[in-house]
């Protein structure tokens, strides 16, 4: 079901906006549409300006509040207005601001004494005070590090040429951290000669006492107070967010509502009148809230609001918002796959609930393997809410049913009698064609039937929108309804033995119907009084027309046969159980019940699988694509209801 929408227009002072979007439209869901496009009759318009004076402080209070997991569900109290909700972000934010200032600060001093510490760490084997060395004056030192090949190659051939002591401090695979004295005089010349060593040089500051490992010691000392200082303070703010936990939850509920709401002017226009600005709001609601809605605004003097009952004067026709019984609500997953219905189209959502249970059923009828599918897929409903999982315990229920009809359980077939037949034996005598597999006459009955159904609902969709050609002259119109109805009602009384009707009879059924669909062009001119043109001439005419009509002919015949895997499937359910039986040697009375389990759930797992895309593929090529457009747009409420 679509339910019936109404196209309000709101409409009030201009600074009067947020209090009728908080106090009235917050409790509906309504389409907006923006009012600039969507009002051109109405002069003067012109789009608010105004800038956001909630965004900071919601800003500020989505980062205070985003450690606390139930934000999305606390409910804003209607008594706090903007000013409160900012005040309390406010005053926890000074609070936080002080000690976050504090960590800051903190921060800062570890990053400063762990830097220190990772300059002096690689020369922690120099048992020598640091700041000694800093302080020579007539020999030069250097801090760094150089490579194992270059270091081995170092001492083999230059150290001993030059004047110079190296204190190997630490190294590891790739390089030796070393540090070098030198004679003022030389230095130029050795530090050369350390470079051609690819010798990189480290500057330590002077901010070291005593030795590299007894400063390493230090500022790991200061490292691990500034890291319980820092650990100290973050406790400190969790405290303060969790003392005022309630208020900021509901700020940030309230000042959300209220961003929300400010933000409704992106689809509002401003008009003047004399010396007062006013503005105006408008979209789509459902009729029931619309009603309620107008009544709550004829008893506010401030505010106006007009029902547009002609909608053939709107740029945007009314959105699609479903209605279903909830037993068929999840199904709406594949309405939505195709595309949703117009507003004045039928929902076939209830249609495919039916359909596509019943075929799967039909196709996968197994007691014991529906039941589990049953269950399985109610579980997961109710665990996660998905509606996949719904349409599988549908799906489980109609296979079960199936399954007492077909007489199998998990695959055995002598637990149980059937109540109907066994798709395997179940043979038919038909003239001319001789013995066939009963399921697969009644799954070709069963699609003529449903065939003639979408026809109907294709015939009132047409008419619901006016096209008279689809009504009348269409393949899947009144002409072709009554030719296929003909058809199955004419193949019926023969198959059964019956009289057919009258030789005259039969030519009116059939062939007027086919006439009028070969002569739908014109036929559509004449009804629309418009003058028929015949592209090409009456020659290219009757033979473009004569190919078309064979293409529907086949079609005709091509998607009735279509239903023909309906009882194929049912068929191969058994067959494929039967091979799990025979491979679990059920037969010699002693089975492997290891090999029954896991061949029911290959069977269930990949059988269900496919049976369900198959049908499906029959709900959208055989069935949809003869009455259903899918060409709606989606109904989407500006906000939902907050209460």
């Amino acid at each position: 079901m679509i339910e019936k929408m109404k196209f309000l227009n709101i409409s009030g002072p201009k600074d009067d906006i947020d209090r009728v979007v908080d106090q009235y439209l917050s409790k509906y869901d309504i389409h907006l549409e923006n009012a600039l496009s969507e009002l051109k009759t109405v002069h003067n318009l012109r789009p608010f300006t105004e800038n956001n004076p909630y965004r900071a402080e919601y800003q500020r209070a989505t980062e205070l509040a985003s450690g606390f997991a139930e934000k999305e569900q606390v409910q804003p109290s209607p008594s706090m207005d903007a000013s409160q909700a900012a005040e309390v972000i406010h005053r926890l934010d000074l609070v936080l601001e002080k000690l976050s200032a504090q960590k800051d600060e903190l921060a800062q001093k570890l990053k400063s004494a762990q830097d220190s510490l990772d300059k002096v760490r690689p020369f922690v084997g120099l048992d020598y005070d640091v700041s000694r060395i800093l302080h020579f004056k007539y020999v030069k030192f250097r801090f760094g590090r150089i490579s194992r090949e270059y270091y081995d190659k170092f001492f083999s051939f230059v150290y001993d040429t030059i004047d110079t002591i190296l204190f190997p401090c630490h190294e590891d695979e790739d390089y030796v951290w070393i540090l070098y004295f030198v004679p003022e005089r030389l230095a130029n010349k050795v530090d050369t000669i350390y470079a051609s060593m690819h010798f990189e040089q480290f500057f330590l500051p002077d901010e070291y006492v005593g030795t590299p490992q007894e400063a390493c010691d230090k500022l790991q000392s200061e490292i691990s107070g500034y890291q319980s200082q820092i650990t100290r303070l973050d406790q400190e703010i969790a405290e303060a967010l969790n003392q005022e936990k309630t208020e900021l939850l509901s700020a940030y509920a309230r000042l959300s509502v209220f961003t929300r709401n400010f933000d409704i002017r992106k689809m509002a226009a401003c008009t003047c009148n004399d010396e007062h600005t006013f503005y105006i709001l408008c979209g789509w609601m459902a009729e029931k809230d619309a009603d309620r809605l107008q009544g709550e605004l004829a008893r506010d003097d401030e505010t106006f609001c007009i029902v547009e009952n002609d909608h053939t004067n709107l740029l945007n026709g009314p959105p699609t918002k479903m209605k279903n019984p909830w037993i068929f609500r999840p199904f709406e997953m594949f309405i939505k796959m195709y595309g949703l219905p117009a507003y004045n189209e039928l929902d076939p959502t209830v249609l495919i609930g039916i359909t596509y249970s019943f075929l799967f059923g039909f196709m996968f009828g197994d007691a014991g393997q529906g039941l589990c599918l049953l269950a399985g897929g109610l579980l997961l409903y109710k665990a996660k809410k998905w509606d996949l999982a719904a349409i599988i315990s549908c799906c489980g229920f109609f296979s079960t049913i199936f399954g007492f009809l077909f007489g199998s359980v998990f695959g055995f077939e002598n637990i149980i009698e059937p109540l109907w037949l066994r798709p395997a034996e179940a043979m038919t005598n038909l003239p001319f064609i001789g013995r066939l597999n009963t399921v697969f006459v009644v799954a070709v009955a069963l699609g003529m039937m449903i065939i003639l159904i979408t026809m109907i609902l294709n015939i009132v969709n047409a008419f619901r929108a006016h096209q008279s050609a689809e009504v009348w002259f269409d393949t899947n119109g009144a002409a072709g309804f009554v030719f296929y109805a003909s058809l199955v009602v004419t193949i019926l009384l023969f198959m059964t033995g019956h009289t057919l009707p009258a030789a005259v009879v039969l030519a009116v059924m059939f062939l007027v119907p086919l006439l009028l669909i070969f002569f739908k062009e014109p036929l559509t001119a004449v009804l629309e009084k418009k003058a028929a043109k015949l592209e090409g001439g009456p020659g290219m005419f009757v033979v473009q027309g004569f190919f078309e009509l064979f293409e529907v002919l086949l079609s005709y015949f091509s998607n009735t046969l279509s239903f023909v895997r309906v009882g194929a499937f049912a068929v191969s359910h058994a067959a494929m159980m039967e091979v799990v039986l025979m491979l679990a040697g059920a037969e010699a009375g002693n089975p492997n019940w290891v090999v029954i389990v896991l061949g029911n759930l290959f069977v269930c797992g990949m059988e269900g699988l496919i049976v369900g895309i198959q049908v499906l593929r029959l709900e959208y090529y055989e069935l949809f694509s003869r009455f259903y457009r899918g060409s709606g747009r989606a109904f989407k409420p500006y906000g939902k209801t907050v209460q």
